[in-house]
């Protein structure tokens, strides 16, 4: 009785014909993961875009709110309402509002706009300016 060999030609044929169709689905498959990915990260975006579409129409209805920007301008711009007496003590940094002894304080305060241009007013009189010191630089 002689020996089969191990590999027929059907074994070998039906090798070809796998490798061929693993070679013919690998493209497509690549593909569909790369879309699918593409899909996700889509979709995060929307998602943050949905997030900031939703603060930014929180912020309107905020400032479409007659009270918040009476507030606004009385802290921001320290405007008063006619016939009241307001007063504003330069030089001093505002005392804390009662009941705030537990929120954050602010890194950096800006000053007041009006103590910013009468700044830049002397500034520009005395010729001590950024635009001077940059000129002598």
């Amino acid at each position: 009785m002689a020996k089969r060999p191990q590999l027929t030609g059907r074994a070998a044929v039906l090798a070809v014909v796998v490798c061929a169709i693993a070679m013919s689905l690998a493209y497509p498959i690549r593909e569909y993961i790369a879309q699918r990915r593409q899909i996700a990260q889509l979709e995060q975006e929307k998602a943050r875009e949905q997030a900031a579409i939703k603060a930014l129409d929180d912020r309107l209805k905020q400032l479409q709110d007659p009270g918040y920007i009476k507030r606004q301008a009385r802290e921001r711009l320290y405007y008063c309402d006619p016939g009241q007496k307001c007063y504003v003590v330069m030089g001093k940094s505002p005392a804390p509002a009662k009941g705030a002894a537990g929120a954050p304080k602010k890194a950096a305060a800006r000053p007041p706009w009006y103590e910013t241009l009468w700044n830049s007013v002397k500034a520009a009189d005395s010729g001590t300016g950024q635009k001077a010191a940059k000129a002598a630089g």
